[in-house]
């Protein structure tokens, strides 16, 4: 204890001795108080002092923006050093005319001891520091990592695409499917059915002919020969939609096939709905039944009447074309009605599906196209959406002659 004591007494004898008045001339008696030299001296350690105060401003301020700096620590003791390097330029001029050179000694005695140990501090930190990525590095980088995230991004699109890709041709394939097992139980019923009918409709012309003359008996066999009649002709679509009844196909010109029904439709349909053709010469021949072309595409035409209350235009395309399946001739029938939602569009084949009122149609009209279409060794789609009309796209098979 003694000794604490007394090493601090000694401390602090030196601290007293060291500011005490020693009657030591001011730095300026040094310089003769020559004016040059002493404006010289202020002038250039005001500045100094000036500039190592104004930068640690800008480095407190930098680190308290950026917070993610490296070593941050030692740029704070850095900061502090040049802090003190400042004040001993601002004593400098202080003594010049007052002689507290024990106060000035202080001061650098901190500035030592800050400038030290930051010393200390930077040796090991330098080889971290030389490892720290360079800006042309960090560039480099920047450009690689841009360029890995431009092929993730690549790569993601077409996923996405492949994706929506197997969506649509599996949606494909269910609707096929399902059609074709509609299909199937639509042409067993309906072929079943149409024997049915067909003893009915000869066992009732057997009882009209036995009862001729009878006049209570006429007009109910008349209403049960019409009505069967109309069974029969309901038989015959759902076999063409079962891809089951009977075709004569014959190598013609699809282009002839449009004409012929645009010039019979012409006079049947109102005035605010127009055809226009636009058929493209040299159409590819197809092997088609002519009456069961003639009959799909009024189907298609008076549908796209029906889908235009307020008028239109049915617009009828013809053109070639090939793709991996080979040679095809296409005919679209597109017209500028109300459009089909997804919903509607995807059940549009469906037998007996219809979006008129009761009494306006029978829903197989455009099954009996499909049906005739897919016999005939093509294909049909349709594209539609609400607003944006509706174009119905058949596609057949060039005809090839046998030599």
């Amino acid at each position: 204890m003694a000794g604490l004591r007394l090493g601090g007494s000694s401390m602090f004898n030196y601290i007293q001795r060291l500011l005490g008045e020693r009657g030591l001339a001011p730095h300026g008696f040094c310089l003769l108080w020559d004016p040059a030299l002493i404006w010289t001296h202020v002038v250039a350690d005001a500045l100094i002092g000036v500039a190592y105060f104004s930068i640690p401003i800008v480095i407190a301020y930098f680190l308290t923006r950026r917070r993610d700096v490296a070593f941050g620590w030692v740029v704070w003791m850095f900061a502090a050093f040049i802090m003190a390097c400042g004040t001993t330029h601002f004593l400098s001029i202080w003594t010049l005319w007052h002689p507290d050179y024990g106060i000035e000694a202080l001061v650098k005695a901190v500035t030592a001891a800050v400038s030290v140990v930051t010393a200390i501090a930077l040796w090991p930190l330098l080889p971290r520091a030389i490892a720290l990525p360079s800006p042309a590095q960090l560039q480099r980088a920047n450009t690689d990592l841009s360029l890995r995230v431009a092929e993730r991004d690549a790569a993601l699109a077409a996923l996405r695409r492949e994706t929506a890709e197997r969506e649509r041709a599996e949606d494909m394939l269910r609707q096929s499917q399902k059609m074709e097992a509609v299909g199937q139980l639509t042409g067993g019923i309906a072929h079943d059915f149409n024997n049915l009918l067909t003893i009915v409709l000869a066992n009732l012309d057997r009882v009209r002919r036995l009862t001729e003359g009878d006049a209570r008996l006429e007009r109910p066999l008349a209403n049960a020969l019409i009505g069967t009649e109309r069974a029969a002709q309901l038989t015959g679509q759902l076999l063409a939609f079962a891809r089951r009844q009977p075709l004569q196909p014959e190598e013609r010109d699809l282009n002839e096939v449009v004409t012929a029904v645009a010039g019979l439709v012409g006079a049947t349909l109102p005035d605010t709905v127009r055809v226009e053709l636009d058929l493209a010469p040299g159409l590819w021949p197809v092997r088609i039944d002519a009456n069961q072309t003639e009959n799909a595409l009024l189907n298609l035409i008076v549908n796209a009447r029906d889908a235009m209350p307020d008028g239109g235009v049915v617009t009828i395309r013809s053109r070639n074309v090939t793709d991996a399946a080979g040679d095809h001739a296409v005919v679209e029938v597109a017209d500028t009605g109300a459009g089909m939602t997804p919903d509607t569009l995807a059940r549009v084949f469906e037998p007996f599906f219809t979006t008129k009122s009761v009494g306006e149609g029978t829903g197989l009209g455009l099954s009996q196209v499909y049906g005739f279409v897919t016999q005939s060794g093509g294909t049909i789609a349709i594209d539609s959406a609400p607003g944006n009309g509706t174009t119905v796209r058949i596609v057949l098979p060039r005809a090839t002659s046998l030599l």
